[in-house]
C-alpha cells in the first residue's frame, strides 16, 4: 500500500531550503485562510486539511497550496472531482476556496519516490472560475513559482483589468476636483516621478498642510529630473508642464486630497509599473481621461493598443542592436514596447541595457504637453535619458541631428488629419519624414486611415508616388475595424511596412493581409480586451504568415501595385459569397454609418 507520508516529506525537504517563506501543514494560523477552507473539506464535510500551505512574507495575496498522493495511479482522476482520492483533485478543491481572497498556485505531488514522481500546477487567480495548468511537471524554488506567477499572462490580464477600473474611478474622482483632462496624465507621472525618491516616499504623509505637500511634491519631481541629467532646456520644458500642481485649488488647499492621491498611486499603479515591467500606463491612463475630451479627437491624437504597439516590434524585427525612432512619439507606447524586446534580447547584459535606454531610442514630439509625458513615461521606466525630442519632425534642424544616430527602424501612428481642416498634415507625409531619416534598408512600420491607402488621385496619389519611387512597401495589413474604440474614434486602419531608401522594383508583389480579427472583443466599461486569450496564437498565425510570404484564403494575398492602386487586402481578395448572410450586410452598414459619424463625413 502507498505511504503518503513519503510523498510528504519530498515535498518538505524540498521546500524548507528556501527562505522567506511560511510554511503550514494541515492548517493555518492566518485567520483568512483558516475561514475560507473552513468548508473545503474533500468528503464535503467540514473544514479542508491541504498537506502545505506556503505564504510568502513580501508576497501576501499569494498562497501555494499542495496536496499529497502516495500512489502516482492516484494524481487525477477524468472528472477532477473526486477530491479525496486523487491529488490534482484535491487540490483544486482548496485552490477554488482560497482564491476568494487569494491568488493561488495548486499543486498536486504522487508518488513515493523522486524518480516515479508526478508533479501537476495550477494557477487559480482570485475571483476566476477556471485554474490555468503552468510550470511543466517538475517541482521549482518558491522564487521561480513567484516569478512564472507575475510575470503570466494571466496574472498581467488580471492587474491590468484592475489598473483599468481604477483609471475609470480615479478619472471621475479627478473630474470633481476640477483637474484638466489635459494635466491629469501629467499629474499622475509626476506623482510616479516623485515616488522613485526613497525620502519623499516615506515622507510625504508627514506633510501637515496641502500647499506644503504640493511644493514638496512638485520639488521632488525637478530634483528627480535634475538628477537625470536632462539637458537644461529639456529640463525647463518639464518644470514648467508640472507647475500646475502647487497652484492648483484642490491639490494644494483641501486636506488629505493630494496626500490621498498619492497614496492610491502607489498602491494602484506603481506596483502595477514595477511588476509588468515597459509597458505604457501612461499612455492607457491618457486614453481614459482625454476619452471625452474634445481636444483629443481634435488634435488627431489616437493612441495605439498595447498588443498593436508589441505587434510592430515583431513586424519590424526589433533586436538588441536596433536603433529605434518615433517620428510621433505621443505618450511613448512604441518606444517602451521597443525598449521592452531590444532588454529581452540582450540577456541582461547590462552595459547593452545602458546603451539602448540612452542610445538607442529616439522619438520626437511637437506638443508641450505630450510630450512632457513621454518624457515622464520613459523616466518611469528607469530612463531619463532616452532621446525624446521637442519640436516638429519636419524641421531639418532635427532630422540632422537624428540621422547622426543612424535609426534603422521607424514606428509610428502619425496625427490623423482632420479632413475639414486643409492645413492638417497627411498621414503620408509623416511615413516619408520617417523614412528619410533611417538607414537604407531600415524598417518602417506604420499605421493610418486605410482611405489613406485608396486613395488613386490628388496630393495623395502624388504621396504614394513619392513612395514607392524612393523605398519598397512590403506590406499593407488591414486592421480591426474598432481598433481605436478605446479611444473613442471610429476610424479603419491599416499598417504599412517599407524598406527604406530601396526603390520598389518593377515587378514585385506587395504582401497584402486581411487582419481583422486579433481576437479581441468589446466589454463594458473595459474596451476592447483579449477577453478569450486569443491574442498569442493569432499573432503568431499572422507573423508566420507574413514572414513566409504565405497566400492564404481569407488571410493573405500578394499583388503587383503601383500608386493608381488600392492598396488594401480586400481589393485582391476573393469573396466567398455563399458564407455571407443578410446579418452580414446589416453589420456592415450601421458600422458604415458609425464611421461616418465618428469622422464628421457629411457626403
Amino acid at each position: 500500500m502507498a505511504n503518503e507520508r513519503k510523498t510528504e516529506n519530498i515535498v518538505r525537504k524540498h521546500f524548507s531550503d528556501y527562505d522567506l517563506i511560511n510554511i503550514e501543514e494541515q492548517k493555518s494560523d492566518n485567520p483568512k485562510i483558516h475561514k475560507l477552507l473552513k468548508n473545503a473539506s474533500k468528503k464535503g464535510l467540514n473544514h479542508g486539511y491541504p498537506e502545505f500551505i506556503i505564504s510568502f512574507e513580501d508576497r501576501r495575496d499569494f498562497l501555494i497550496v499542495i496536496e499529497c498522493k502516495g500512489d502516482p495511479k492516484k494524481h487525477e482522476s477524468i472528472t477532477r472531482d473526486k477530491y479525496s482520492e486523487y491529488s490534482v483533485d484535491g487540490v483544486l478543491l482548496y485552490g477554488s476556496f482560497l482564491s476568494k481572497e487569494f491568488d493561488v498556485l495548486c499543486i498536486a505531488v504522487s508518488g513515493e519516490t523522486a524518480k516515479e514522481l508526478k508533479v501537476s500546477h495550477f494557477l487559480y487567480l482570485k475571483d476566476q472560475q477556471v485554474a490555468i495548468q503552468k510550470f511543466g511537471n517538475k517541482l521549482l524554488s518558491p522564487s521561480d513559482y513567484v516569478l512564472g506567477y507575475l510575470q503570466s499572462p494571466e496574472k498581467f490580464r488580471q492587474d491590468y483589468s484592475s489598473l483599468l477600473s481604477f483609471s475609470k474611478d480615479l478619472n471621475e474622482y479627478l473630474h470633481t476636483k476640477k483637474v484638466k483632462e489635459s494635466q491629469r496624465s501629467l499629474l499622475i507621472s509626476g506623482i510616479l516621478i516623485a515616488l522613485e525618491n526613497k525620502v519623499f516616499k516615506i515622507s510625504y504623509k508627514q506633510h501637515s498642510k496641502p500647499e506644503d505637500l504640493a511644493i514638496a511634491l512638485v520639488n521632488t519631481i525637478a530634483t528627480e529630473l535634475q538628477n537625470a541629467n536632462l539637458h537644461n532646456k529639456k529640463l525647463a520644458n518639464l518644470k514648467q508642464a508640472y507647475g500646475f500642481i502647487s497652484t492648483h485649488t484642490a491639490l494644494s488647499t483641501e486636506d488629505n486630497v493630494l496626500e490621498d492621491l498619492i497614496s492610491d498611486i502607489d498602491d494602484h499603479v506603481n506596483n502595477f509599473i514595477k511588476t509588468h515591467r515597459y509597458f505604457d500606463v501612461l499612455g492607457q491612463f491618457y486614453i481614459e481621461f482625454l476619452r471625452y475630451a474634445n481636444s483629443d479627437k481634435g488634435l488627431g491624437i489616437v493612441l495605439t493598443p498595447p498588443h498593436i504597439t508589441e505587434l510592430f516590434c515583431d513586424l519590424a524585427g526589433v533586436n538588441k542592436d536596433s536603433i529605434v525612432l518615433d517620428n510621433c512619439t505621443g505618450t511613448g507606447g512604441f518606444l517602451i514596447s521597443a525598449m521592452n524586446k531590444m532588454i529581452k534580447d540582450s540577456n541582461e547584459d547590462t552595459v547593452k541595457i545602458k546603451s539602448i535606454k540612452e542610445k538607442q531610442l529616439i522619438g520626437i514630439e511637437y506638443q508641450d504637453d505630450i510630450f512632457a509625458l513621454a518624457c515622464s513615461n520613459m523616466y518611469i521606466h528607469q530612463d531619463g535619458k532616452t532621446n525624446i525630442i521637442h519640436g516638429s519632425c519636419f524641421d531639418p534642424d532635427i532630422i540632422s541631428q537624428v540621422k547622426l544616430s543612424k535609426p534603422n527602424i521607424g514606428l509610428l501612428n502619425p496625427p490623423y488629419k482632420n479632413k475639414k481642416k486643409k492645413s492638417d498634415t497627411e498621414e503620408l507625409l509623416f511615413i516619408l519624414n520617417n523614412l528619410e531619416m533611417l538607414q537604407t534598408s531600415g524598417t518602417c512600420v506604420a499605421i493610418i486611415p486605410m482611405d489613406r491607402a485608396l486613395s488613386t488621385k490628388g496630393v495623395l496619389l502624388n504621396l504614394k508616388t513619392k513612395l514607392l519611387e524612393n523605398h519598397t512597401l512590403e506590406a499593407v495589413f488591414s486592421m480591426p475595424d474598432e481598433l481605436f474604440i478605446n479611444s473613442k474614434v471610429g476610424v479603419i486602419t491599416v499598417v504599412m511596412v517599407l524598406t527604406a531608401h530601396k526603390p520598389h522594383p518593377k515587378n514585385k508583389e506587395t504582401y497584402f493581409g486581411y487582419w481583422k480579427n486579433d481576437g479581441f472583443i468589446k466589454r463594458k466599461n473595459r474596451g476592447r480586451i483579449d477577453f478569450f486569450n486569443s491574442w498569442s496564437a493569432i499573432k503568431e498565425n499572422w507573423l508566420n504568415s507574413y514572414i513566409n510570404r504565405k497566400e492564404i484564403p481569407g488571410l493573405s494575398v500578394k499583388k503587383v501595385v503601383t500608386p493608381l492602386d488600392e492598396w488594401c487586402a480586400e481589393a485582391y481578395m476573393e469573396t466567398d459569397y455563399n458564407k455571407i448572410s443578410p446579418k452580414d450586410f446589416i453589420n456592415s452598414v450601421k458600422k458604415f454609418v458609425l464611421f461616418k459619424k465618428l469622422n464628421d463625413i457629411d457626403e
